[in-house]
């Protein structure tokens, strides 16, 4: 029989008693509050900094910023389901290690089976696929993450928010259930594997994953993602992105507040500058975060990669002065994609980027207005590669006219291959990438 909101109140009871720190000052409070004259030089000296978490486990344990409270018990998740730990030791073969889908500060999340009308475990490849995920049992601070969870997913939903079936509270157990994404997450695709993820999926995850920021920016009661970046986007079997773990969410401001003044916390490469060095965050901020994973989705490359040279270790600063500029921006695009992109398509995305990376949070587009522009992308046929044959054909038809001899078709061949082996190579004046 199903269980629902069984322990809430427990839930409750457990977030007071864990809230409680005996930090003798609030981290926040170090970081300066007064105005920021924000320009080029600071932003640099943020962009070179390492690639490493925001703010450190016990750093972020001295921080009296309490997570938001638990919904009220009529605001309770009653859709949630409540979980026993025994059941879902079972439902994920006794948390085998073969059955790890991934691992994080949090903990390990699972691969397990649950049965479609309850909370019974069901048999490895029957009932309901599921993604368990299990806190580590030794932190103040993964506490209020899980806490944060449930409180927003259970009441949260949206095509491109994951879905969060139930969770498990028992002693010092603490555990979550998701729907299961089979394609796991955007960074695995765009990094770790060989076959190039093509263009139109690309604009696609995009544009979802934009959907996902803009209803939690645009509810009555607007949220603040606070730490998206491409780990975090995950895909369905149709490549629909659905935004994970709302760990790090916070309430947005309300009324006539214009931001949020909390502990940094997230990850150095995504979180938006002049939150990191004033505390004040806004829907601004992740607006920069989006343009971050918006140019890893056009380039291919990683938001911090120390692997580089010093010069393009930052995507953000390595990249910003090619956005803007029409004849340089098709040397950013990812190189394994070989022009099997759309023209137009680049350029849109590489302006929506450089104005979602602007220095003045508030020149930053909305993520409803990212939505806008990302949504016709998905239309685009002009790709790079039929344009580039059309001028092969024309030089062709042109030098037949002179009376110039034409190339067999090997030296075509080996001139339209030429560039994208060496990516060094221009072609009659088209851009090429290079790696």
């Amino acid at each position: 029989m199903e269980k629902k909101c069984g322990c809430w109140a427990v839930l409750k009871r457990g977030v007071r008693g864990a809230c409680k720190s005996s930090a003798s000052k609030d981290f926040a409070n170090a970081i300066p509050r007064t105005s920021l004259v924000y320009d080029a030089a600071t932003e640099t000296r943020y962009l070179n900094a390492s690639n490493r978490e925001l703010c450190p486990p016990n750093e972020a344990q001295l921080s009296s910023d309490n997570p938001d409270p638990p919904p009220s018990e009529s605001k309770a998740p009653c859709q949630l389901l409540q979980f026993a730990f025994q059941e879902l030791k079972a439902a994920t073969g006794n948390f085998r290690p073969d059955s790890i889908l991934g691992e994080g500060g949090f903990g390990y999340v699972f691969k397990g089976w649950i049965e479609e009308n309850g909370t019974a475990p069901a048999k490895p490849g029957s009932g309901i696929t599921v993604a368990v995920k299990s806190l580590k049992p030794d932190g103040l601070q993964g506490h209020r993450e899980w806490v944060a969870e449930v409180h927003f997913l259970g009441q949260l939903h949206h095509p491109n928010l994951v879905k969060l079936i139930g969770y498990c509270i028992e002693d010092d157990q603490r555990l979550l259930v998701y729907e299961f994404m089979n394609r796991g997450s955007l960074e695995n695709h765009l990094f770790r594997r060989t076959i190039p993820l093509p263009w139109s999926n690309r604009i696609k995850i995009a544009l979802g994953a934009a959907k996902g920021l803009a209803f939690l920016h645009s509810g009555p009661e607007p949220v603040i993602y606070r730490d998206f970046k491409t780990s975090n986007i995950l895909l369905d079997s149709e490549y629909t992105a659905k935004l994970s773990d709302f760990g790090l969410a916070k309430a947005g401001p309300q009324g006539d507040k214009t931001h949020v003044s909390t502990r940094v916390v997230g990850t150095y490469g995504y979180a938006a500058p002049e939150y990191v060095m004033t505390g004040h965050l806004t829907s601004k901020s992740d607006v920069y975060s989006f343009g971050v994973v918006l140019l890893e989705i056009l380039t291919g490359r990683r938001s911090m990669d120390k692997k580089r040279p010093s010069g393009e270790q930052n995507l953000v600063s390595w990249a910003r002065p090619y956005l803007a500029d029409k004849r340089k921006l098709y040397q950013v695009v990812d190189p394994r994609l070989e022009l099997n992109y759309s023209l137009k398509g680049v350029q849109k995305v590489s302006q929506l980027a450089y104005n979602c990376l602007s220095r003045d949070p508030k020149s930053r587009p909305t993520m409803d207005e990212v939505v806008k522009v990302l949504t016709p992308l998905q239309d685009l046929n002009d790709l790079a590669i039929l344009s580039y044959h059309s001028r092969l054909s024309q030089q062709g038809r042109r030098r037949k006219k002179d009376g110039t001899p034409q190339l067999t078709y090997n030296q075509s061949k080996s001139i339209r291959e030429s560039p994208l082996n060496t990516g060094k190579q221009r072609y009659r004046g088209w851009p090429v990438t290079s790696p």
